[in-house]
């Protein structure tokens, strides 16, 4: 290693607008980045699809938005919680394309229990009567005061041969 120390040199002129680091090499005997032309006169490249060939989100690779998901029947859930041990309300969103807000929370009357469930209107009234009918079970969240479904689980399994 050297003893040497790097002394600054003469200040350099920052030209109005540049990065305030612009001078630093030449400050110290460096040879300045060559200077990038404003405008290549390229044009920009296009957008390219996903690697996954899937739509970005929120709309189509055209830019066009998605239309919306064909809505689930009392049969498909029913279908589909019966075929798993226990459903977390946000499977349910991504197994049938159910989109909505982040914060869509439907209220709906299980006997005399209110409860509140994560999912959109339509839905949330199809899981109110597999809930009602005894077909589901659910879980309640234990944080909020709130009565909240996080899960539903089937009670009567289906049998196995």
């Amino acid at each position: 290693m050297s003893d040497q120390v790097l002394e600054p040199q003469a200040q350099q002129e920052i030209p109005p607008g540049a990065p305030s680091h612009a001078a630093a090499p030449a400050a110290y005997g460096l040879a300045p980045a060559p200077a990038m032309p404003a405008a290549n006169g390229l044009a920009p490249a296009p957008a390219m699809p996903a690697a996954n060939g899937l739509a970005p989100a929120g709309g189509a690779p055209d830019g066009a938005p998605l239309e919306p998901a064909a809505p689930c029947t009392q049969a498909q859930l029913r279908r589909f919680i019966k075929s798993r041990p226990w459903v977390p309300m946000h499977e349910l969103r991504r197994r049938f394309g159910i989109n909505g807000a982040e914060d869509d929370v439907t209220p709906i009357r299980v006997g005399d229990l209110r409860l509140y469930i994560g999912l959109p209107s339509l839905e949330g009234h199809l899981m109110a009567e597999l809930l009602g009918s005894g077909d589901v079970g659910y879980e309640l969240s234990l944080d909020p005061g709130a009565p909240v479904v996080v899960g539903v689980y089937p009670m009567r399994p289906v049998p196995r041969s």
